[in-house]
């Protein structure tokens, strides 16, 4: 028999925040709830099950909202822990980011452009696949992507074709 224990969890969660509280206060820190949002993370059927029960969650005697996903560290996290959404997130700034390098890349030498790119685009890269390391591979193919692309726009080459400019199982640039 499976029980829901939300409330129960909750209930330590509140104790903690309140030590937590008490800590910051007696170190002359200040906790700022006002500022935060809750994640309640779990599979699809506890999910239901708490959310259907839990809108908010009180820290400090604020109630906090519950939030669908959240950026911490600059990585996305959604309710079931999936990293689709923060693999979207990294593709569509690094395509930013490839877009502005191809505004100007006629102007750069191939070598200023590998920089560029490899500042840009390749630094995000790394640090996702980093956090993507397992993932399912329809994540990492979205990155996949924008690094083929990365590479095709400092080479100047057609948009179809076999490129890589980048090898990103050991995280290394190849020679040019």
């Amino acid at each position: 028999m499976h029980t829901d224990k939300t409330a129960d969890g909750l209930t330590v969660l509140a104790v903690c925040t309140a030590d937590v509280r008490q800590w910051y206060l007696q170190n002359g820190l200040q906790l700022n709830p006002e500022k935060s949002e809750a994640l309640v993370v779990g599979t699809s059927s506890r999910l239901q099950a708490a959310t259907s029960t839990t809108s908010s969650v009180s820290v400090t005697g604020v109630d906090l909202p519950v939030a669908d996903e959240m950026k911490i560290l600059g990585v996305v996290l959604v309710r079931h822990l999936t990293f689709d959404s923060h693999a979207t997130t990294v593709a569509r700034a690094c395509n930013y980011h490839i877009q502005a390098v191809r505004q100007i890349r006629h102007l750069l030498t191939t070598e200023l452009a590998l920089t560029l790119a490899c500042t840009l685009i390749l630094s995000r890269l790394d640090c996702c696949y980093a956090v993507l390391h397992e993932a399912p591979d329809g994540s990492n193919q979205k990155l996949q992507r924008v690094q083929n692309t990365a590479a095709r726009v400092v080479l100047q080459a057609l948009a179809h074709g076999p490129i890589n400019l980048f090898d990103r199982h050991s995280y290394k640039i190849l020679q040019l």
